[in-house]
């Protein structure tokens, strides 16, 4: 199966520690956002978990843990922007974000690293040539580091707009204008330009529409097919394969405006007090009526173990 965690908060950055535990201890609990009541425990088994994707804006504070991981298959995106501290306040410095991105390449390969610089935006301060000159620079620096770049425009989810009232959509002709040029500019960094949620309107241009995390990316990364259950995206537009997540919304204090998985920074803020390093579930702990299901679980491995060449 593949395990994700970072759909609902940047674990690697704020979490490291406490997954670390989970790892040591084999098991997570994962509480249902719609019914609290309802817990999932998964084994943390190398045996059934084929490979664990994260999603983080700092991979560094796991780089003490990486020897936990070593017999799991891994999937890493590293979201670098090039936004302020007006957007993203508590984003570590983005010269450091490139070289902890090399480091984190050289660990588990080229083919296990993605980088997204998402979600994109126009104002008079992030205006497209402000975006083609910061994109051109990142690829420079990710050249040879990774064969993925994913953008996206910013969707202007209910949380967006509470947090980020001022945002508004990229019209057409900006999209596909940048697009077309962010499109070159990987290319001659040895990239793949994937949009994600996008449609197919840059696919004119050589962009890899068909979905930027599907499990063909994941076979990659291990390095063996998977016969994955059919699944859906997270929406109608998303071909991404995206299995079971662990973390929880409400409490990655990147607190940057655009994000869509947290309400307002003073629940954030609550919510991260009751984090327990030590606990199994990222906030709080077991509660009296906790309905625990146990998920079944197993190796999607294909049985003749194929390994499959460049």
């Amino acid at each position: 199966m593949i395990m994700n965690t970072g759909q609902r908060t940047d674990i690697p950055a704020f979490y490291a520690e406490w997954f670390a535990n989970r790892l040591k201890e084999g098991f997570v609990c994962v509480r249902n956002p719609y019914d609290p009541g309802q817990v999932s425990r998964y084994r943390l088994d190398p045996s059934v978990v084929d490979c664990i994707g994260f999603c983080t804006k700092n991979p560094a504070p796991m780089f003490r843990y990486m020897d936990l991981l070593k017999d799991y298959g891994q999937y890493w995106f590293v979201t670098i922007t090039p936004y302020g501290r007006d957007i993203e306040p508590n984003v570590k410095d983005k010269h450091q974000l490139l070289e902890d991105f090399r480091t984190l390449s050289d660990i588990v390969g080229i083919d296990s690293t993605g980088w997204r610089y998402d979600p994109v935006f126009i104002t008079d301060k992030y205006s497209p040539e402000y975006h083609l000159r910061a994109f051109e620079k990142m690829a420079a620096v990710l050249e040879g580091y990774t064969k993925t770049v994913v953008i996206s425009f910013i969707d202007l989810y209910p949380k967006v707009r509470r947090n980020f009232p001022e945002a508004r959509e990229v019209a057409k002709e900006q999209r596909l204008s940048l697009g077309r040029e962010m499109v070159k500019i990987a290319s001659a960094h040895g990239m793949t330009l994937k949009p994600c949620a996008e449609g197919s309107e840059l696919a004119q241009f050589g962009a890899d529409c068909s979905g930027c995390m599907k499990i063909s990316d994941y076979e990659k990364a291990i390095g063996k097919r998977l016969n994955a259950p059919k699944k859906k995206g997270a929406r109608s537009e998303c071909a991404c394969y995206l299995s079971c997540d662990i973390g929880a919304y409400n409490t990655c204090r990147h607190l940057c405006r655009y994000c869509y998985a947290n309400a307002e920074p003073e629940t954030v803020l609550a919510q991260s007090l009751l984090h327990d390093p030590k606990s199994p579930f990222l906030i709080g702990n077991y509660e009296e009526g906790d309905r625990i299901h146990d998920v079944p679980q197993e190796s999607w491995v294909d049985g003749q173990d194929c390994l499959f060449a460049e």
